[in-house]
């Protein structure tokens, strides 16, 4: 679906991949679960794209709802995948956490395992190869995307600012859908690493400007950057309450 002008989205709520439009190419924003592919190409199609198109995808971190489809456009499209160098192992499926899940909600546990294992994502490829970036880079793809190392969630994991799209992609730095609770608006996404990292890392976000906050889970985000995190701040205070 298109959201705004050269931004696009497939999946939904529960796991999205965003893709930047422009004339010089595509840019995905997280490759999402294997079974996504369809999808990918239908969107490209209703775009007068194809995979032919696609520049480059950028991991906002490594875990495996994020990757996806990632290995398949590597291997098969030459396409290249970049991802922060302190989530390259991850990425390549060489290293793994378990982080707590906290609080559940069964119906939406389930609803989010189900709809995971509906798309591959018990079948998730590794990437076999990766082109790691560092905080503050500009990369080379199709919007200039630049990086902003929002460490908490992995050791790796960043928001993309993306001023052509008026734009900043967070991954799962934070959420407005959390995927066990089924709870909507900004909060603390779950599987997260280390939580209180997580939060203070949201300070980077401070100063960018971007009409659009765009998480991996849920609703994208339009109230502004400081009220997000505001928000965000709120819903963690009351919980550690």
């Amino acid at each position: 679906m298109q959201l705004a002008p050269h931004l696009h989205r497939i999946g939904n709520d529960l796991v999205a991949v965003h893709l930047v439009d422009t004339p010089e190419g595509v840019t995905l924003i997280d490759a999402g679960l294997a079974g996504h592919w369809p999808e990918l190409l239908a969107e490209l199609a209703t775009m007068g794209r194809s995979v032919d198109d696609v520049r480059g995808v950028v991991l906002t971190h490594g875990d495996t709802d994020h990757i996806g489809f990632a290995e398949r456009l590597r291997r098969e499209h030459g396409v290249p995948i970049h991802v922060h160098e302190a989530d390259a192992a991850r990425a390549r499926g060489e290293v793994s956490t378990k982080p707590e899940w906290g609080h559940m909600k069964l119906g939406a546990t389930a609803k989010f395992l189900w709809y995971a294992a509906r798309k591959g994502g018990l079948r998730t490829t590794p990437v076999g190869e990766v082109v790691t970036f560092r905080d503050g880079e500009v990369l080379d793809l199709p919007g200039a995307p630049r990086v902003i190392a929002m460490p908490g969630h992995s050791p790796g994991s960043v928001a993309i600012h993306v001023p052509a799209v008026d734009a900043v992609f967070v991954g799962d730095a934070l959420t407005t859908r959390h995927v066990l609770t089924g709870a909507h608006g900004p909060q603390p996404a779950p599987f997260t690493d280390d939580p209180a990292e997580a939060l203070a890392s949201l300070h980077r976000l401070d100063g960018v400007s971007a009409s659009w906050v765009i998480p991996g889970h849920g609703e994208p985000w339009r109230g502004g950057v400081p009220e997000m995190i505001a928000a965000i701040e709120a819903t963690a205070g009351a919980a550690g309450r």
